[in-house]
């Protein structure tokens, strides 16, 4: 009879240098006493202005250790799970590094990562953003739950939830205000259109909003009808009895465009040319469909009508 190996659970904590992750790290270990008293190994890859109390953490059976890039690699992380056997793992990871080589490394027996928190500093997340959006969108891809902190009164939520929603869907978000209170995301996006108009038109700026939008909370737009300008894809899986209207969004970078569109339920689609521009005014049901795995939006079009291209093609996010 075969033993099972123990899970030991890895919890990652990860952002750019002074986005809070140590302040989070030490409230979770010590204030919230995440550890019960267990052995816990908090792997910290960076030193910012904020400092671990290693005598707090020592009360707490937490050992505290310091990792420069080179020495994560899985003869390490074997000396240290021999060293301390601990019951879990928190592990601090340096922002500026990439993800993937913590994923990629062959991590001691019964390793698991099961959660990555990814901390943003919501009052300098546009200038990383701008600048370093390659790696804050694998911060933000790879997260279960992002947290932005140092949020004030004047801090633009509903920017913030776009730019985690068109990356990960499936992470939650909490916005921290400077006061202390936290606010679990309720996933609402302030939508500039009228949802209550009997057809409600999508301006081209806004597709990105309504994609979103309609993906995450389709119920409210169900028997909706809705108008917007979308290139047509013609998907073979649909067998010429429905397409796809859509644009081609960047998410990330210029490597990383994708078209977002829905299913659109029509008897013109054998007319459609792939890639043409359309107009259409569709009634929106929630059905299964395996683009997204459970329920979605699809649309019942109304009326196809030819249109020219919008002034920017691609949508911005």
């Amino acid at each position: 009879m075969f033993k099972q190996e123990k899970e030991i659970p890895v919890f990652v904590f990860m952002g750019f240098l002074e986005s809070g992750k140590t302040r989070f790290a030490s409230q979770t270990l010590i204030e919230r006493e995440f550890t019960q008293g267990e052995p816990t190994l908090l792997i910290a890859t960076e030193e910012g202005i904020e400092e671990y109390d290693e005598a707090e953490l020592k009360k707490r059976n937490i050992n505290l250790v310091y990792l420069e890039e080179e020495d994560v690699n899985t003869e390490k992380l074997l000396d240290l799970q021999d060293e301390y056997n601990p019951k879990q793992v928190v592990i601090e990871y340096n922002g500026m590094w990439q993800l993937q080589k913590l994923f990629d490394i062959r991590v001691p027996k019964g390793w698991t990562i099961i959660q990555v928190i990814t901390l943003v500093d919501a009052s300098t997340f546009t200038v990383y953003n701008n600048n370093m959006k390659s790696l804050m969108a694998e911060h933000i891809q790879n997260a279960d739950m992002v947290i932005f902190n140092r949020c004030t009164d004047d801090t633009d939520i509903n920017t913030l939830r776009m730019a985690v929603k068109t990356l990960n869907r499936r992470s939650q978000i909490v916005y921290e205000h400077v006061s202390g209170k936290a606010q679990i995301d309720n996933g609402e996006i302030e939508i500039p259109y009228d949802l209550d108009a009997d057809v409600v038109e999508i301006e081209d700026d806004d597709f990105g909003i309504f994609y979103i939008d309609a993906s995450d909370n389709v119920v409210k737009y169900i028997d909706k009808v809705v108008k917007f300008k979308g290139q047509v894809y013609k998907a073979p899986q649909y067998k010429g009895k429905a397409f796809v209207p859509g644009r081609f969004a960047m998410t990330c970078c210029a490597e990383d465009i994708t078209f977002l569109g829905f299913k659109c339920v029509s008897m013109e689609t054998p007319n459609l040319n792939d890639k043409e521009w359309v107009t259409v005014t569709a009634k929106i049901k929630c059905e299964y469909y395996p683009e997204f795995e459970g329920d979605g939006p699809v649309l019942y079009a109304q009326k196809i009508e030819k249109a020219k291209k919008p002034d920017e093609e691609v949508v911005y996010f």
